[in-house]
């Protein structure tokens, strides 16, 4: 879901959260680590599976979050705290991949998936700072 053009070929504003292509990225992350740890153990439920999932999940949330507000300043904070929970999410990864719970194939997937989320969400805080005015 790309950003829709005017008749004169100018991209038209976003409505919604939804059309940020860096939250449909972190989407995709949410299905896929959703998906790699339906496989991991019943005994993982409260344990990285369940860390996993909360910290996915945030992602798309403070993305969300983030364009709701008003001022860049909370848009750029919300959008900090998606990166914070993108680097947990690859924490754990290594952590599930090091201790047997995630193929290295899975892995990489889902690793790359992850850089392309915060170069993403890195090009959010970037654009949503070229809009802040000095010492605010």
């Amino acid at each position: 879901m790309r950003k829709a053009a005017d008749s004169e070929g100018t991209p038209a504003k976003i409505q919604s959260f939804t059309g940020l292509i860096a939250w449909q990225e972190a989407h995709t992350l949410v299905i896929m680590i959703y998906r790699f740890t339906s496989k991991f153990p019943e005994s993982e439920s409260f344990g990285l599976t369940n860390q996993l999932r909360r910290a996915v999940i945030s992602i798309t949330s403070n993305i969300a979050e983030g364009f709701s507000r008003k001022s860049f300043k909370e848009k750029i904070q919300f959008y900090s705290m998606a990166l914070s929970s993108l680097t947990e999410v690859q924490n754990q990864i290594l952590a599930a991949r090091d201790v047997g719970l995630m193929h290295i194939k899975d892995f990489a997937e889902v690793a790359e998936q992850s850089v392309h989320v915060s170069k993403l969400i890195n090009g959010l805080i970037k654009k949503s700072r070229t809009f802040l005015i000095p010492n605010s």
